[in-house]
């Protein structure tokens, strides 16, 4: 026989049981997307003001703001080629509300291959890559340097004579070091003169202090004529240069090199924080995606000779894995 319970039993069972489940759920669901974010959000740059990676900052800030409504404040940390802004990421509560803006590849690359670092490529989940480069060989024109082979063989016939310019651990830095390589001419051969800047190195060719450059070609069109366009490190040709490609240009010598990836700049968390709070990820993914989808912020960036497409998290961290393997299998030049 089951014991009959009166009407107001009955009501007190009910709501202990309500209570029970309400308090329940409390210790178990996570923290809803439509919670996040409810204070202001930092923008840590990974390098100084007035380059590329600080510009795509600042000109996404306040429409991301928009956004997520709340304030995005934009914070520079450069230095020791962005391993100190990388650090400083994977030293913040991984809560979402710490977010990097960089030029990921190849320079988070290079820190860990060749500057000591002691994270990976996996200790971060990259949100989106939105703005990409693609690297110009650029000779001085009054170097008297044509075409590609022929610097290339004055570089072998007299050593110490020819000197270039490039990002210190850059791909163009690298792409020069594995045309040496390929060719078969001494890395000491060529003056190869580092700087921490594009804009350094671009003013060295401009200016006659080196014979050519391998940087950026978005970038450069500033000074293009100071230049002699030698090649484009891509698999084709390009409108905003007229040059071939870099396999065409070394056809003369029968060679053929790796085409490396330029840089790649756009937005990032540590993965902790995509690990921890998936529905944040989701909500800032998801901003940056609508952000990007504006009108108005496409015109912006366009007249600001900025990059802004969308390709999302999976092929962004899919790209940043395809570098790192290509620097890998190469990083023994930039020693």
């Amino acid at each position: 026989m089951f014991e009959r319970i009166s009407k107001t039993g009955r009501k007190v069972l009910m709501t202990r049981t309500l209570a029970a489940l309400l308090a329940s759920l409390s210790l178990t669901a996570p923290v809803a997307a439509d919670d996040f974010p409810d204070r202001p959000v930092d923008m840590v740059v990974g390098f100084g003001t007035g380059g590329s990676a600080d510009r795509l900052a600042r000109a996404m800030s306040n429409f991301l703001s928009e956004e997520l409504d709340v304030p995005v404040r934009v914070t520079n940390r450069p230095g020791a080629g962005t391993q100190i802004s990388a650090n400083y990421i994977l030293s913040r509560p991984d809560d979402g509300y710490t977010l990097y803006a960089s030029t990921f590849a190849p320079y988070l690359t290079n820190t860990i291959l060749t500057g000591g670092a002691s994270y990976g490529i996996d200790d971060f989940s990259f949100v989106n890559f939105q703005w990409f480069d693609l690297d110009l060989i650029a000779a001085n024109k009054d170097s008297g340097f044509e075409d590609l082979p022929s610097l290339l063989e004055e570089i072998r016939d007299n050593p110490g004579q020819v000197r270039a310019s490039v990002v210190q651990g850059s791909a163009g830095h690298l792409m020069v070091r594995l045309l040496l390589e390929e060719a078969g001419i001494p890395q000491e051969n060529l003056n190869l003169v580092t700087y921490n800047s594009g804009g350094e190195a671009r003013s060295a060719v401009a200016g006659g202090q080196v014979h050519f450059t391998s940087i950026s070609a978005e970038g450069s069109e500033g000074i293009r004529e100071f230049l002699t366009p030698l090649a484009i490190v891509n698999d084709e040709r390009i409108d905003q240069w007229d040059a071939p490609t870099i396999n065409e240009a070394l056809e003369p010598m029968d060679l053929e090199v790796p085409v490396l990836q330029g840089s790649m700049r756009g937005f990032a968390v540590s993965s902790e924080m995509e690990r921890q709070y998936p529905e944040r990820f989701g909500a800032l993914t998801e901003a940056i995606q609508n952000t990007l989808a504006r009108k108005d912020v496409q015109d912006h960036l366009s007249s600001n000779d900025i990059g802004g497409v969308w390709v999302g998290p999976e092929r962004s961290n899919e790209l940043m894995r395809e570098n790192f393997e290509v620097f890998e299998q190469y990083a023994h030049l930039l020693n």
